[in-house]
């Protein structure tokens, strides 16, 4: 924690993590499958998203929409069970450096993440098995951070 910027300690010492309940899948459509997914997907709940990049369009979402909406897309790649992990902290998009420092703290565990930014927030989604063992690293993590 020593190496990390005054700033970033400060923007921890904000944070809250906040895990998630439900499971989550993250999912590969084939892009062939768009306005498929533009149509069936449109009204799930969050939390969950939907990135068109090209040449896939990749999709995070709760285990359990996903079970109902997976027989429409054949050829469809996922991975799961996940815990969605949220950094309950606005975060101005210059920050530099924030997901670094988390990822870091969780590779130094062994804990691989799947990071998603909004506009306000970071996200990550980790292993269901690791997601106790990651929410504790982050909470040491800030208490480490705020206490300076």
């Amino acid at each position: 924690m020593s190496s990390i910027k005054s700033d970033m300690r400060r923007i921890l010492a904000e944070t809250i993590v906040k895990k998630h309940r439900s499971d989550n899948s993250i999912v590969f459509i084939k892009p062939s499958d768009g306005e498929k997914a533009r149509t069936l997907l449109r009204d799930i709940q969050p939390w969950s998203s939907i990135t068109y990049a090209g040449e896939e369009i990749s999709v995070v979402i709760p285990s359990s929409h996903w079970e109902k909406f997976k027989i429409h897309f054949t050829g469809h790649k996922e991975e799961g069970p996940y815990k969605l992990i949220t950094f309950d902290i606005v975060l101005d998009l210059s920050i530099v450096g924030f997901l670094s420092v988390v990822s870091t703290a969780l590779a130094d565990a062994g804990i691989s993440i799947y990071a998603i930014s909004t506009y306000m927030k970071d996200h990550i989604l980790v292993k269901k098995a690791d997601a106790t063992r990651a929410v504790i690293g982050l909470d040491c993590l800030i208490a480490e951070a705020r206490r300076g």
